[in-house]
């Protein structure tokens, strides 16, 4: 095959402005391996690049999408670690909105047992997303306390999942009681809806002081962050769906010694995901293979309706992840 089907962005702007588009193959470089896609997660920051915020790292695709599912189908120069025909699921810097996508062989997993390639692709953003964040860089132990703002989000039900997997008491805030309903499902000890409880004192109430709080809404979630944390705590910002620029008072920081910091993933080297890939595969894939987790997946659409799939992820609507199929 020469060609294949792609999204493409046509310019700026809403879901409509997803197209089909006919585009080669790509030719994987040393060390890549080229993927006959499957299957490729919808993720918020795909939203924001096709809004014209989030433009792809030097050198990767225009084509949209971080996380894929498929067959291995050729194989770049001194590639070891998988053959062709191999089932990997991916973490992509782009052009997962594709029938065939390139990834450096170390970035790639296999395919966790017993689980389709619909399942594996909703794994990759969100599993290295949540594993850097709350265990590297929040260094959430056992016995702590995780708090997760959008516990229903594909980020947020992975949370809660990993959270209850390593022994964390998990609280989890939602936009509706069903929400909240599917978080406690998930296995979150506490859910709290955000539109008619404020969780600062919903925590206080319980006598919750959370050690990790990992945050996606930023705006004056920020503040109340600071407030609720406990002593040495430490807030993990990974992306600011209420605005970055607030008004905060910091003082909380000195006085409980907290820690506040964030990350974005997409940029990183293929030697940085490297490492985050290698702790998935040695400490969240065992649990695949018990059936402890279980990616949770809302909705599919074909590829060619990647603007509808992009319509309701904006609706908030979702309960886990949006997934294309090809």
């Amino acid at each position: 095959m020469q060609d294949m089907t792609a999204i493409a962005i046509t310019q700026p702007g809403g879901p409509e402005v997803l197209s089909p588009v006919r585009l080669p193959v790509p030719v994987p470089k040393r060390g890549e391996v080229l993927v006959h896609v499957k299957a490729a997660g919808v993720n918020r920051p795909d939203v924001l690049q096709r809004q014209g915020g989030y433009p792809p790292p030097s050198g990767a695709p225009e084509t949209p999408g971080l996380e894929i599912a498929g067959e291995v189908s050729a194989l770049g120069e001194g590639v070891t670690r998988y053959e062709v025909g191999d089932k990997v699921c991916a973490l992509v810097p782009g052009g997962g909105y594709a029938e065939f996508a390139v990834v450096h062989e170390d970035n790639a997993l296999p395919v966790p047992p017993g689980l389709s390639c619909v399942e594996a692709a909703a794994i990759p953003e969100t599993f290295f997303t949540v594993w850097t964040n709350v265990f590297d860089r929040g260094a959430l132990k056992e016995g702590e306390t995780l708090l997760i703002h959008g516990g229903s989000s594909g980020i947020g039900t992975t949370a809660i999942m990993l959270g209850k997997a390593f022994g964390a008491t998990v609280v989890a805030t939602a936009g509706s009681e069903e929400k909240c309903k599917a978080c406690l499902e998930l296995g979150a000890d506490h859910a709290i809806n955000y539109r008619t409880e404020d969780f600062v004192s919903v925590c206080a109430d319980l006598g919750l002081k959370p050690d990790v709080i990992l945050d996606m809404v930023g705006g004056d979630y920020v503040a109340r962050n600071l407030k609720v944390a406990n002593l040495h705590g430490r807030i993990v910002q990974i992306a600011f769906q209420k605005g970055s620029k607030i008004e905060a008072d910091f003082l909380p920081v000195m006085l409980k010694r907290l820690t506040f910091t964030g990350s974005t993933l997409r940029p990183r080297s293929v030697a940085e995901k490297t490492v985050i890939a290698r702790a998935l595969e040695e400490k969240v894939w065992p649990l695949f293979a018990s059936e402890q987790i279980k990616p949770i997946i809302y909705k599919t659409f074909p590829l060619t309706e990647a603007a509808a799939a992009h319509a309701l992820m904006e609706t908030s609507e979702h309960i886990g992840k949006i997934v294309l199929t090809t």
